[in-house]
């Protein structure tokens, strides 16, 4: 935990990074049991070739699942369907049922609209019918357009009731979705979302995902939050390998419970931010802000601690904010924020035929990321750049809207922090004074901060006060 205990005497937050691994266990162990289900569009768009491939990408991710597994295969347009198993429920994977799957996948027609919520729900019931405890839940879906037969409430509703009771990765076909759909779906359900600019990649995108999801050897995790009473949670953030905001909440007696999704052996990264009236907090007493504790689903399907609890501990000083030395990585995790909705508002603004913004944003795009060194988002970025007139970067006038939304997608994407060997013989220097947002009145973390982390507006824009927030 990496969480900066002197406070500024006028400070309003306090925050945290937390880095969880899991690793694999040592040795012969068993299986993690698995439960997959397979979500296809259907809809009237998917005729012809982008139908074909996707049918050819649902078989290759059947052929990859190991026997024993769970499965079910979800159809759907405007409505949804379970075609595979004809009985209801989930079937266990071996020879004879993995062809039938296949078959039930390859009579698929092409007809109707898109609700993807509804898909969703399907999964959700489905998965309430495995009984095992200690199973991974995780669905896949890919879809070519936009969430059209049912209202943003309604997917919001639904996704809401299947946080914690499944995960899932979701893809977008060719160019005419919308990647802020996407990325909410895989926030909510802890997924992660890619654009799938030519069809016939997905073959090997799903097999790859059926893989991945194989490696998963922890079903649930939760981060658990004891706060002293003088402090309130103002949000929990996962910052890496991807960017989403954690908005689920469970109350387990004093302590309350954010569920984080299920976990391969990888690292990850999140940010707690507490809010606090500072008169509330005496100068120079240290005292403890909240514990933190690591909680995992086990095989028995009981919830138990996994890892020995940490302690926020602060401090108020009698030092304004520009005399204490910030942390280095909560400002790089502030600065890939900014990274990421700059990335957004250039998405955005090519979208909708803004092109003098969007050359703007992208400018200020590569500039984070050559700052950041952030290698994959810097890639992405020149991929759909060409200099202008003026020698400077600009939007390419001939990008498909597809790189475009694969911007918007890339954009929560996180990078390792790069090992500086003479990081820490610098001394830490103060960069100036914090911004305040002219819309909501949040001081920003970094004096650097182009972006308001709290509702999305750019700092430095005149006027703007009531200019268009991140589209997330």
């Amino acid at each position: 935990m990496d969480a900066p205990s002197d406070l500024p005497y006028d400070e309003r937050r306090a925050d945290a990074l937390i880095t969880v691994t899991a690793d694999a266990v040592a040795g012969p162990s068993a299986q993690t049991p698995n439960a997959e289900i397979l979500i296809m569009d259907r809809s009237l768009s998917m005729t012809g070739h982008k139908l074909d491939e996707a049918k050819r990408a649902m078989w290759a991710a059947i052929d990859t699942l190991r026997d024993g597994t769970l499965l079910a295969v979800v159809a759907g347009n405007h409505e949804a369907d379970v075609i595979f198993p004809t009985a209801g429920g989930l079937a266990r994977v071996d020879a004879r049922t993995r062809e039938d799957a296949k078959l039930r996948v390859a009579g698929q027609l092409a007809e109707g609209g898109t609700a993807i919520g509804k898909w969703l729900a399907h999964a959700r019931r489905l998965f309430a019918s495995v009984e095992s405890p200690g199973t991974v839940r995780h669905a896949v879906l890919y879809t070519d357009g936009k969430d059209e037969h049912e209202t943003p409430e309604q997917l919001g509703e639904i996704l809401a009731s299947c946080t914690d009771h499944f995960v899932c990765d979701a893809r977008g076909l060719g160019d005419d979705w919308r990647y802020t759909e996407l990325l909410r779906v895989t926030e909510a359900l802890h997924g992660s979302a890619e654009a799938v600019v030519t069809i016939s990649d997905l073959t090997e995108d799903f097999a790859s995902l059926m893989r991945e999801a194989q490696r998963i050897v922890v079903p649930r995790v939760y981060l658990g939050l004891r706060l002293n009473s003088r402090f309130q949670l103002a949000f929990v953030r996962q910052t890496r390998p991807v960017e989403a905001e954690l908005t689920a909440r469970q109350q387990r007696g004093e302590e309350t419970h954010v569920p984080l999704g299920s976990w391969p052996p990888e690292t990850r990264q999140y940010q707690i931010s507490l809010r606090f009236d500072p008169r509330s907090l005496t100068v120079d007493e240290t005292l403890r802000a909240a514990r933190i504790t690591l909680h995992a689903e086990f095989p028995d399907g009981t919830r138990r601690p996994c890892a020995e609890s940490a302690a926020m501990v602060v401090r108020r000083r009698s030092t304004p904010g520009f005399g204490i030395a910030r942390s280095p990585d909560l400002t790089r995790v502030e600065n890939e924020r900014e990274l990421g909705m700059a990335m957004r508002a250039c998405a955005d603004a090519q979208l909708r035929g803004d092109l003098e913004r969007a050359d703007r944003e992208l400018r200020l795009a590569i500039g984070l990321a050559e700052s950041l060194r952030d290698t994959a988002r810097l890639r992405s970025l020149r991929a759909i750049a060409a200099d202008g007139p003026d020698g400077l970067p600009r939007v390419r006038r001939d990008v498909a809207r597809g790189r475009i939304l694969g911007i918007g997608v890339d954009s929560t994407k996180t990078a390792r922090r790069p090992v500086d060997p003479h990081e820490d013989d610098r001394p830490l220097q103060d960069a100036g004074a914090c911004h305040v947002c002219p819309r909501c009145g949040t001081r920003s973390t970094s004096p650097k901060a182009r972006f308001c982390e709290e509702c999305g507006h750019r700092l430095g824009d005149a006027g703007a006060a009531d200019g268009p927030r991140d589209a997330l």
